[in-house]
């Protein structure tokens, strides 16, 4: 998928059908904001530890008590608004992946974490239209 033709699809999807939060309305519209965040330059981690708050989003890799293999991600901000370090910041991802289980060093050691940075682009409702207006196609 093409990144216009992606980034047109989950704005709908986040907009519209994602079952958290109701759909947006046009009421709504005009006092939103709409941020998006472009991955890049992924490094595999030695360790949970090996990153940076503020500097890099994470993913995890785990296998929960079930034996399943589940992931979770963070982008670079949010560790960093939350006040979390490291530990806090993994449990919490643990969590988010689903793992119920106990977590302890150890199992925070048999985690496979990639570390990347993010490029993040915000847009008001209101820069939108005119862009609209203008001529752009979005």
């Amino acid at each position: 998928m093409n990144i216009h033709n992606g980034l047109r699809e989950y704005a709908i999807n986040s907009a519209m059908k994602d079952s958290r939060f109701s759909p947006i309305t046009e009421e709504e519209f005009p006092h939103l904001t709409c941020s998006v965040s472009l991955l890049l330059h992924f490094e595999e981690g030695k360790n949970y530890q090996d990153w940076q708050i503020g500097v890099h989003g994470i993913r995890i890799e785990f296998v929960n008590e079930k034996g399943y293999h589940r992931t979770a991600t963070y982008l670079p901000e949010v560790p960093y608004k939350q006040g979390w370090n490291h530990c806090e910041t993994i449990d919490s991802l643990l969590r988010k992946g689903g793992y119920r289980g106990t977590i302890n060093d150890a199992f925070r050691q048999s985690i496979r974490l990639t570390r990347y940075r993010s490029e993040k682009c915000t847009v008001h409702a209101t820069e939108y239209l005119r862009a609209r207006q203008n001529g752009y196609r979005v």
